[in-house]
């Protein structure tokens, strides 16, 4: 824990980091790739749209050893539609029945009760009428687009109009996943699954504006210097909360997981699955986006500003003339002098003979030198 505390400050320092922004074009391709994925799924498989949205009854009956393909089978013969059958944690089963009416429902309790053994009296009956249904639709497609408009309004206003077109892309990005994942896997899609949606929106909105944030507080006056692009700048902005997104995605992630393969998985709570593989799916998907997305994206709309292009400009032509100052040392250095550095004003050599000055008080015509 210690080492990761550590290396968060050094990455909110700026001491080191990645370059999401650079690649960014791997991302792009990434998630578009995901996002054909996602709508295949929904063209070819589409959704398992649950009672609620399409109409038909749901029995649940008290504890049984019959099991889940057994009571699908007693289902299907009894009203001849398709069943769905859970395992509930109190041993009884959850059957779905679309498209049927109360007369009918009430021969299929009969049959149901007689088949499972179990007390008539003790299986209940919720019958969901199909124009109830449409209506909770319309209504969750309203309030998604409502949203949808506040978030570019709020965004608008508190930031700019680019980083809320990237907020509002990163959005899409993660509902389409979702709902494509969704289709892939075969769950069922009730109002829970409809609440689970909007919670990671918002999840996933919290996460892009703590990353817009820290951006908006850095490029203050980024125009009035020449050592960082607007990149530069958005990049160590993710940096900077990138522990932060990883940490609260991770913790936001165990509980859903326990809900999903725990709840869902290993104790049977079928009823779990709708709104916990939304959150599990969605929670990744905004902490992707946020990191992997809507930033590069603000980065890309901001230089194309004439401003952020100048500045871009000056910024590498500064880069370039420091990179060539550095390599002309490094030559000097590496390489020994570029120019011929011998001494100009050298003295000449002496040729031939020496001549000696005459010396002082010389002894005239005596080898002492002395007088008599």
């Amino acid at each position: 824990m210690s080492k990761l505390g550590n290396l968060g400050a050094r990455l909110h320092r700026g001491e080191i980091g990645y370059d999401f922004v650079r690649n960014r074009k791997i991302w792009y391709g990434i998630s578009i790739l995901i996002t054909i994925t996602a709508i295949l799924g929904l063209t070819v498989r589409g959704l398992n749209m649950g009672i609620e949205f399409q109409g038909g009854a749901v029995f649940t009956t008290p504890k049984t050893s019959v099991s889940v393909a057994q009571a699908e089978e007693i289902a299907q013969d009894s009203s001849g539609h398709e069943a769905v059958v859970q395992k509930l944690g109190t041993g009884g089963l959850r059957i779905q029945i679309a498209g049927i009416d109360t007369a009918k429902s009430d021969h299929i309790k009969a049959d149901l009760a007689k088949d499972l053994k179990v007390d008539p009296e003790k299986i209940n009956a919720d019958l969901v009428g199909p124009s109830w249904g449409e209506q909770i639709a319309n209504k969750a497609w309203q309030g998604l687009a409502i949203f949808m408009v506040l978030v570019v309004i709020y965004l608008a206003i508190a930031f700019e109009w680019r980083m809320a077109v990237a907020a509002l892309v990163a959005l899409i990005h993660d509902i389409t996943i979702t709902v494509g994942i969704y289709a892939l896997v075969g769950f069922e899609v009730t109002p829970g699954t409809v609440i689970g949606l909007l919670t990671i929106l918002g999840y996933s909105l919290y996460d892009t504006v703590v990353v817009f944030d820290s951006l908006k507080e850095s490029t203050k006056d980024l125009t009035k210097q020449t050592r960082w692009t607007y990149s530069d700048v958005a990049n160590r902005s993710i940096n900077a909360t990138l522990v932060r997104s990883i940490n609260t995605t991770v913790v936001a992630l165990l509980p859903v997981a326990g809900l999903l393969f725990i709840g869902g998985g290993v104790l049977g709570a079928g009823t779990l699955n709708d709104i916990s593989l939304s959150l599990f799916v969605g929670l990744a998907a905004g902490a992707y986006s946020s990191i992997f997305i809507a930033t590069p994206l603000v980065a890309d709309l901001k230089e194309r500003e004439p401003q952020m292009k100048a500045l871009k400009k000056r910024v590498l032509a500064k880069r370039a003339q420091a990179a060539a100052g550095e390599e002309l040392v490094e030559a000097r250095t590496v390489g020994g002098p570029l120019v011929d550095d011998e001494p100009q004003d050298a003295a000449p050599a002496v040729v031939g003979q020496r001549n000696q000055p005459a010396a002082r008080n010389r002894g005239r015509g005596r080898p002492s030198g002395k007088r008599r």
